[in-house]
């Protein structure tokens, strides 16, 4: 085996290490609410949600994928001798920065780790002009929207709810929604699998066009591609993120399974229908703005504005940190090719 396809294979393990880090790192934000509800046990809840993590695929195609592997970097713009280590270096610049963020507790994005430490290694190993507006511009939006959508769809669900079952007992409302939330626990992990397993999708395609051994990876990515990136998603996902769990669920807002209901269903159906359109977005800031919208129904004092300014902050730095984390990595990596 030639010291070259070692590195390839070297690669393609360090990103599906960032695709179960992903899982483990959100897990809370498919799991939060239906644990802090006391619906399912944190053990059960995790199964729930990896199982839904890894049949996403059945369900959203390959878009996203197609987006990250061939819509943010051109590739081929970098010198041939960097173009497999700036991958790398991406991957490494967004793992540091994801399991930073874990041990603080902090919900910040894995998809917006991994796109900055793509950019940061880019960028250092050949300028910004290796960057691809279309991609950028779609994904730097929906920083913006993805968690307003979120907590509009949120407010809207949760008042509706309100509305319909306005005669019915505390209890019988309870125990309804207690059932509902399987169900939009499911939704919600079909999104989150969809769209963040995608991502490590479109980061192996890219690295099988890079060392051409398959030029065509970006356009049909191989199914054992697919397979192996949604695996391990849902093994993260099985590993829990305890940390953040408990800032997901009780220290945004305090929630019920009519509340967390609503939140898992109102961010389920903004992330699958951002991941049929092919948009590589943050699940942890769908969920999070989600959560937000529900808890304002009762009354904006119901929301922990300081803890959700927190997490503000953490998505602000998000892009920037992996990239710079990326940049450190490519410049040391350089020393060496």
């Amino acid at each position: 085996m030639t010291g070259t396809l070692l590195f390839i294979l070297f690669i393609i393990t360090v990103a599906l290490v960032f695709d179960y880090i992903n899982g483990f790192h959100d897990a809370a934000n498919s799991i939060a609410t239906i644990v802090s509800t006391r619906v399912l046990s944190p053990g059960a809840a995790v199964v729930w949600a990896a199982f839904f993590n890894f049949i996403a695929f059945l369900v959203l195609g390959e878009a996203v994928a197609k987006t990250i592997g061939k819509d943010m970097v051109d590739i081929k713009a970098i010198p041939e001798n960097f173009q497999l280590g700036v991958i790398l270096c991406g991957l490494l610049g967004a793992i540091i920065w994801n399991l930073l963020t874990w041990y603080y507790g902090l919900p910040s994005s894995s998809s917006h780790a991994l796109v900055g430490g793509l950019a940061g290694a880019a960028i250092t190993a050949a300028g910004f002009g290796v960057l691809l507006p279309g991609g950028w511009t779609k994904t730097l939006l929906f920083i913006v929207l993805s968690p307003l959508i979120g907590a509009l769809m949120g407010f809207t669900i949760m008042v509706a709810v309100m509305w319909i079952f306005q005669r019915w007992s505390p209890s019988r409302v309870d125990k309804l929604f207690r059932r509902g939330q399987l169900v939009s626990a499911a939704l919600f992990s079909i999104g989150h699998g969809g769209n963040d397993a995608q991502k490590t999708m479109g980061i192996i395609a890219g690295v099988l066009v890079a060392s051409n051994i398959n030029p065509e990876a970006t356009n049909n990515i191989p199914l054992w591609v697919v397979l192996t990136c949604h695996a391990a998603i849902g093994l993260g996902t099985l590993s829990g993120g305890w940390r953040i769990v408990h800032t997901m669920g009780s220290k945004i807002t305090k929630l019920k399974p009519v509340g967390g209901f609503s939140a898992e269903t109102a961010a389920a159906l903004s992330i699958i229908g951002v991941t049929l359109g092919g948009i590589p977005v943050s699940t942890t800031h769908t969920i999070t703005g989600a959560i937000v919208g529900v808890g304002a129904t009762r009354r904006l004092s119901a929301v922990r504005w300081g803890v959700a300014g927190r997490i503000v902050w953490a998505w602000v730095l998000t892009i920037p940190a992996a990239a710079f984390f990326a940049a450190l990595t490519f410049l040391i990596f350089r020393l060496f090719v």
